[in-house]
């Protein structure tokens, strides 16, 4: 597909070295020209300086071949500037970042009326991740599926836990509607059988449909009730948007920001929260406001060093469910042996957003990439294929696939009911179904197939 990504920051950065690493015609443009110059030398991929609202520019671009366009410069306005000029020269797909909350109440008319093929969120789509995962606070990480009916839980097994020592098969022996899909110890990556012991502080990610693993979790004596009170250091528009998705809750939300304007804005924008301005990192006052207090705290300031320092802090100070927000991707492996709770970042969440997206409009055989999430640090895939045809891998027994080494079918969805699939079971038109893989660029659920 020929792809042009307007804008150069974190997020398009992120874009264009993925989306081009998976076989796509990667044009670049932006107002810097040293970013420009710099990301074209590095990887194969076009680049122009300019600004992206210009029809010129788009031309030169090659909008009138394109397939689709992406905006994601600093400017909402800008981006959707991009995205209506170039529906009208190249009459192609467009997907356009807008974060201003004002804008919020009106993506659905924004995006109709200017015909985008997608608007995107950062910062309300990171929160909306993080509410996930204060529901359940003993899970690191929370991905959701088939409109959330489906939960891909990862959380760390305890020396206390009755699953450390627990061989699978036993966890098992009565039956129950989840699987064990992935474990990871130390640097190592298993997908596990039925004879693979846990051991404590693996990395266990559980699917299965909600119910049944918040049965399961109730058995293996880990915590899954929502959290009832949140200390929110930072105001950002994550913050903001956070903050008010946990108050439609009924959770009980302290918000701490040092900028006292801002603290007049959000005491406007979320009546039923407290404000408290101060610095976020000062332990007198965390302690001060009773850090202790709280069953789950975020640390969303916008610089990372001081999130994660934050973070730390409450760990040490209570048993506390704990959110960090990551911008960077630098410090990837000293941030992974810190082993904090669970890191957002909303860069890595926005591109899964859009590489789905992508996917989708590449496939050919009658199946859409309907979720995907980058799991394990970016190292494998978690994605969910609507199968909406016949083909090579519907109405076969799983046994007699000839599925690649690396690929796993985690869970069918039909008709509203979420299978753990066995070797009997079959893929049928209509079924939503979940693969873990450890390859890049599946578009099509004919991709888990032996060549």
């Amino acid at each position: 597909m020929k792809i042009i990504i307007v804008g150069l920051g974190k997020v398009g950065q992120s874009l264009a070295i993925e989306l081009s690493r998976e076989g796509n015609d990667i044009t670049v443009i932006d107002r810097d020209e040293s970013a420009v110059e710099e990301i074209s030398s590095l990887y194969d991929l076009m680049g122009i300086q300019g600004n992206g609202a210009s029809y010129s520019v788009q031309i030169e671009a090659g909008i009138e071949k394109a397939d689709l366009l992406i905006a994601v410069t600093g400017s909402d306005e800008l981006n959707l500037l991009c995205c209506l000029i170039a529906k009208k020269a190249g009459n192609c797909h467009t997907i356009a970042r807008v974060r201003n909350p004002e804008y919020s109440k009106e993506l659905g008319f924004i995006k109709e009326e200017l015909g985008l093929a997608m608007v995107i969120n950062p910062e309300f789509t990171a929160a909306r991740e993080i509410s996930q995962a204060l529901k359940f606070p003993s899970a690191i990480e929370v991905n959701s599926f088939s409109k959330s009916r489906v939960d891909l839980l990862k959380f760390r097994v305890s020396e206390q836990s009755t699953l450390n020592g627990a061989r699978i098969s036993d966890l098992f022996a009565g039956g129950s509607n989840v699987l064990i899909c992935v474990v990871e110890r130390g640097e190592e990556v298993y997908i596990p059988d039925g004879r693979f012991v846990l051991q404590a502080r693996d990395l266990v990610s559980v699917v299965g449909a909600t119910a049944e693993a918040n049965e399961f979790f109730r058995k293996a004596g880990i915590v899954t009730n929502q959290v009832k009170s949140l200390m929110i250091v930072g105001g950002s528009a994550v913050a903001y948007y956070l903050a008010k998705m946990m108050l439609s809750l009924g959770v009980r939300v302290k918000l701490i920001e040092k900028d006292l304007k801002r603290c007049e804005q959000l005491s406007d924008m979320l009546p039923k929260a407290t404000i408290v301005h101060g610095d976020g990192t000062d332990k007198d006052l965390l302690m001060e406001e009773k850090i202790d207090k709280y069953e789950s705290f975020a640390a969303l300031t916008n610089i990372d060093e001081e999130n994660i320092l934050i973070s730390l802090f409450a760990r040490k100070i209570g048993n506390m469910k704990q959110v960090t927000k990551i911008n960077r991707a630098v410090f990837d492996e000293v941030i992974a042996e810190l082993n904090l709770d669970t890191v957002i970042r909303p860069k890595d969440i926005t591109s899964e957003h859009i590489i789905r997206y992508v996917r989708s409009m590449k496939n050919a055989s009658g199946s859409n990439v309907e979720t995907l999430h980058k799991i394990i640090n970016g190292k494998a895939e978690a994605l969910e294929f609507m199968i909406r045809g016949k083909s090579r891998v519907t109405d076969t027994p799983l046994q007699d696939l000839k599925i690649r080494k690396g690929i796993l079918i985690a869970s069918i969805s039909r008709r509203g009911q979420v299978i753990i699939p066995r070797g009997s079971d079959v893929l049928r038109e209509g079924d939503g179904v979940i693969v873990i893989t450890q390859f890049s660029g599946l578009n099509d659920i004919q991709d888990i197939l032996e060549k």
